[in-house]
């Protein structure tokens, strides 16, 4: 879930050490089919895609998904298609870089239990060059904007996560917070600001929006201010609403929308340049239950998934849905990027927020 997470030497190196143990320790699975096998079914276009889909997904019976998706949503999310085609979801919620491990160990155990997976956008480009993932067809990925089928067409963003500035309602009026981050240098925010610990793919994304030099005094000059450091963007986002940090640069809207329903005083605002992150799913190249991983992955990316989506207060990719969570210009992180540039862009963040 967060940056530090998304350290593919380090994490590697983790599911190699406990691939013995993982491959133990999980759950019987069906004989997975030949590498390519569900290649022809996951591209299939015919005029009967989807009652053949429908059909074939109940004879299997199951999907099994690895989710980083919160459980007060991944859980109504599982039942409505429960509820739809009478397929039993197997739900296993954990954070990103375990999503990540287990994948990667069962992989290399070839010891296939999972048929979708559903995460963060650079964890999806990890598993997609682990060759984990197939590439698939949709008839609602012409819903979606063109940069939502990675380059590697094997993952796809089914729904987003924006950088935004969170602030406490009782302490800080909206009026009062700047328009772009640099507003936040004044000295009179000292003490009252906070970030997330591992977000050095957001100020990456920052600098290269605003070029080097600017973009490099900006968060030069935040280091001066020592900002509050918090990692989890969910316990960031409950510290702004309890009042302990009266502002976080660094939250998710969908977390602030979350705690905004639930009665907290709390509120967000688009600071520039705003920065989104994707969040993908694909469905395994080894999926025990393929037709059922397709249809899972219809589903989700379907007017009807992704209405799920924006009522839970999750942003979707679906052009068809309209959102109040991305009425505004932003910038993507490229995934890819997070990955090939990880060593840089961390070293700095550390040196600049950590290493104090």
């Amino acid at each position: 879930m967060n940056h530090l997470d998304v350290r593919a030497s380090r994490l590697m190196q983790w599911c190699g050490c406990a691939l013995l143990a993982a491959a133990l320790c999980a759950p019987a699975a069906a004989q997975a089919p030949a590498a390519g096998k569900s290649d022809a079914l996951y591209m299939y276009r015919g005029a009967d895609r989807d009652a053949r889909l429908v059909e074939r997904a109940k004879q299997e019976g199951s999907v099994v998904v690895y989710t980083s998706l919160a459980t007060r949503e991944s859980t109504p999310l599982a039942q409505a298609f429960e509820k739809k085609y009478g397929i039993k979801v197997e739900l296993w919620r954990t954070t990103s870089d375990k999503v990540v491990q287990r994948a990667v160990t069962e992989g290399q155990a070839r010891r296939y239990s999972v048929d979708v997976l559903e995460t963060n956008g650079p964890e999806m480009e990890m598993l997609a060059r682990e060759k984990l993932l197939a590439e698939f067809y949709s008839p609602h990925l012409a819903d979606l904007p063109p940069n939502a089928v990675a380059p590697s067409r094997l993952w796809v963003t089914d729904r987003l996560n924006f950088f935004v500035v969170a602030f406490n309602t009782a302490k800080i009026k909206r009026e009062d917070i700047p328009a772009h981050y640099e507003g936040f240098l004044d000295p009179k925010w000292k003490g009252q600001i906070g970030i997330e610990a591992t977000d050095s793919e957001w100020m990456a994304t920052v600098i290269k929006k605003l070029g080097q030099e600017r973009g490099m005094t900006l968060f030069e000059r935040l280091s001066a201010m020592r900002p509050d450091i918090r990692k989890s963007h969910i316990l960031l986002t409950e510290m702004v609403g309890a009042g302990e940090v009266p502002v976080a640069l660094t939250v998710y809207n969908s977390e602030v929308e979350s705690l905004k329903r639930r009665g907290g005083p709390i509120d967000w605002v688009a600071v520039e340049p705003v920065i989104g992150r994707p969040q993908g799913i694909g469905v395994a190249r080894n999926a025990p239950h393929p037709n059922a991983a397709l249809l899972f992955a219809d589903f989700v990316l379907s007017s009807e998934g992704q209405e799920l989506f924006s009522a839970m207060g999750r942003v979707p990719s679906s052009l068809k849905v309209k959102s109040t969570l991305n009425r505004f210009a932003y910038t993507m992180i490229d995934p890819a990027t997070v990955l090939d540039e990880n060593e840089k862009w961390e070293a700095l963040w550390d040196k600049l927020f950590l290493k104090k």
